[in-house]
């Protein structure tokens, strides 16, 4: 039996298998994995081998060489030489990324495919790169570490013993930082400004907004709404920046303030997105605890984050951004939907319901 959320549209389980990067196996409660998808030795070395493709598209995203070619095709040679590669290896680096679906080749010249021209050069508007290059720069060097974090259950970031720290130390990370924020929670958003019923509601503001990704777009699906976002004061800059440049200044603002120190702004809706999963239970209790107080009776909090399925076997991306938490952060995790019901019923909220999203991601939605 499907349920519906607010708008009337049915709720998923939050699995869409397709996004996955491991296969779905249906599972058995009492007799474990059915051989609905038989998985060979190949299979498990290519698992083990995965973070080689991994690091060549990191690589590329980190040369730019998606960008360089978003302005035409090029010759190996040439293209070698703009990016400052040395002879040796760039030819099988170009054509590893032809095998990969994400350059194509034609008489030895080489050019992007549609997906890495729309997704992959910086200048434009669907760009995920921010989001990689922090992968490359940061959670790739932790994870090399994984074993140690499950020994010890302490995080193995070699910047900062506080991730955060380490985004908000100088101006150029903390645009690095924010810039892979937006990256990462845009496709999300995408699906959440069509999802929620928005005409119901007036103002919007976004905790932890960073550029202000969500807000935006939001924002320009329903010209009605105004709010914006909160998070630290050096984020600022950033933000205006970035609404600025969307058109939407006169409608979304910033609201300066430390969440883990400070009540939160009150609006008609309140979003966390990617919020939760950095925090202990603790936090995570008090920061639901906080949005409550914020909201006006009616008001709603949307929560979104990679959630895991609640049976904890279908959506490897969620459990993989758990371990995340675990070797970048001192205490995050992340969850299942029925775990963040839980807490928000909790916290106070009624009509409290979950729904997919997009991808690994779903939403919980509780009614103050």
């Amino acid at each position: 039996m499907s349920t519906m959320l607010f708008d009337g549209n049915p709720l998923h389980d939050g699995r869409d298998h397709s996004a996955y990067p491991l296969p779905y196996v249906e599972c058995d409660a009492m007799t474990g994995p059915q051989q609905l998808a038989d998985i060979s030795a190949e299979d498990i070395m290519q698992f083990g081998l995965a973070f080689w493709a991994s690091k060549a598209l990191l690589s590329a995203v980190e040369l730019d060489l998606f960008t360089e070619l978003a302005a035409g095709p090029l010759d190996g040679e040439t293209l070698r030489a703009r990016l400052g590669l040395h002879p040796r290896g760039a030819r099988d680096f170009f054509d590893a990324l032809v095998a990969l679906g994400l350059l194509g080749r034609k008489a030895g010249v080489y050019f992007n495919t549609p997906a890495a021209d729309l997704h992959l050069d910086r200048n434009k508007p669907a760009y995920v790169g921010g989001w990689l290059h922090l992968l490359n720069t940061e959670h790739y060097p932790a994870w090399g570490s994984l074993t140690e974090a499950l020994r010890t259950g302490k995080p193995q970031d070699r910047i900062s013993d506080d991730l955060f720290d380490a985004a908000y130390s100088n101006p150029a990370s903390l645009a690095a930082y924010a810039r892979a924020m937006t990256s990462h929670s845009l496709p999300a958003a995408r699906v959440l400004a069509r999802r929620f019923p928005w005409a119901k509601y007036g103002t919007l503001i976004d905790i932890g907004t960073a550029e202000g990704g969500a807000p935006v777009e939001i924002s320009h699906v329903h010209p009605h709404i105004t709010g914006g976002g909160f998070d630290l004061p050096p984020v600022q800059p950033v933000f205006e920046v970035y609404v600025r440049e969307r058109g939407l200044d006169d409608r979304l603002r910033f609201y300066a303030g430390d969440f883990l120190e400070q009540p939160l702004p009150s609006a008609d809706v309140l979003v966390m997105g990617h919020i939760l999963h950095d925090w202990n239970l603790e936090v995570k209790r008090e920061l639901l605890a906080k949005a409550h107080a914020a909201l006006p009776s009616g008001g709603a909090l949307i929560i979104y984050d990679q959630m895991i399925d609640d049976e904890r076997r279908t959506n490897a991306a969620g459990l993989l951004m758990s371990l995340n938490m675990l070797v970048r952060t001192q205490g995050g995790f992340d969850y299942t939907g029925a775990d963040c019901i839980d807490w928000m019923r909790k916290a106070g909220f009624a009509e409290v319901r979950r729904a997919h999203l997009s991808g690994p991601h779903s939403m919980v939605v509780g009614v103050k």
